[in-house]
């Protein structure tokens, strides 16, 4: 173990580091400037703030998950041996992860385009940022951080129905590509990929993000957008303002939804086999040529997510 500096000028730029903090990381916009999506996880370069935000949030968190998370997210969290205390090594989240499910994280600069990000998925990768929100805005995600993705969504990886379902999404990016391949119209292409993601896109979000579950001992949150928020988890369920309906695959593919408030409707399945038979009716639909035409709204899929599928195709 290095001793602290005897230079007093050394030790103030040890501690005005500006560590990983979302938004705030010279290292991740540097990767960003060379546009590398695919990066390592600098682990020392973590400021004893970055470790106080994840504390924190752990903390006030914890209880939250034994009121309101399904089984198998805290049988996660267990078998993860996250501590409480640091921010994750992803070396160490892998070593515990991927005996389990052959799911592994792997750290990113930011923002994946989708189909790069779904066959991250196919291939049981799961892109992870590496950067942590800062201290003072616990609640204020602007967005993605290493919390939301590392306590948020990989406890669930450790279940082998969930992680055969994210595969699965996985598969349906690849029949994507190959239905926009069979199209020669390039309007026409881009029109109906343009349909497909946006469908896909819901579902994922009304599922793993923002999914509930049934249970033994009532309705259960399993969507990590949920399980990463400290606020919106009790929300989900116990308030009267949020509507619950079992899912139907047909409304939630043309269900727009919006990402800067607590969400006024959720979808609830009875297991998580049923989530993988509804993501092979997402497939076959696709197939069908069912996704081509789904309702207008949000979100808006943007240039960079459909060149990605257009690359592949």
């Amino acid at each position: 173990m290095k001793r602290p500096s005897s230079d007093p000028n050394q030790r103030h730029a040890v501690s005005a580091t500006p560590g990983l903090t979302t938004t705030e990381a010279p290292f991740v916009e540097e990767a960003k400037s060379k546009g590398e999506l695919y990066i390592h996880q600098p682990y020392e370069l973590y400021s004893e703030e970055n470790h106080e935000t994840w504390r924190r949030l752990y903390s006030r968190m914890l209880p939250r998950w034994r009121q309101f998370a399904n089984s198998r997210f805290l049988e996660g969290i267990d078998a993860l041996r996250l501590d409480p205390e640091r921010v994750p090594k992803l070396e160490d989240v892998n070593r515990f992860l991927s005996p389990l499910t052959g799911f592994r994280a792997k750290a990113v600069s930011g923002y994946i385009p989708a189909f790069l990000f779904f066959d991250c998925l196919r291939n049981r990768e799961f892109p992870t940022t590496i950067t942590i929100r800062r201290s003072d805005k616990l609640d204020y995600l602007p967005e993605p951080d290493i919390f939301h993705d590392i306590a948020g969504h990989v406890p669930m990886h450790t279940d082998c129905a969930f992680a055969d379902t994210l595969v699965r999404f996985g598969d349906c990016a690849h029949t994507a590509v190959e239905m926009a391949a069979e199209i020669r119209n390039e309007a026409e292409q881009l029109r109906v990929l343009t349909s497909i993601v946006k469908a896909t896109a819901r579902f994922f979000w009304f599922t793993v993000e923002f999914g509930l579950m049934r249970s033994g001992a009532g309705l259960k949150v399993y969507g990590s957008g949920l399980l990463s928020s400290y606020g919106e988890i009790g929300h989900s369920i116990e308030s009267p303002d949020v509507q619950r309906y079992p899912i139907q695959l047909e409304w939630v593919i043309n269900q727009a939804f919006e990402i800067h408030h607590y969400q006024p409707l959720l979808f609830i399945v009875d297991s998580f086999d049923h989530l993988f038979s509804l993501v092979d009716r997402l497939e076959k639909w696709m197939r069908e040529g069912r996704l081509n035409n789904v309702a207008p709204g949000e979100p808006e899929v943007n240039e960079t997510d459909l060149r990605s599928f257009l690359r592949a195709a």
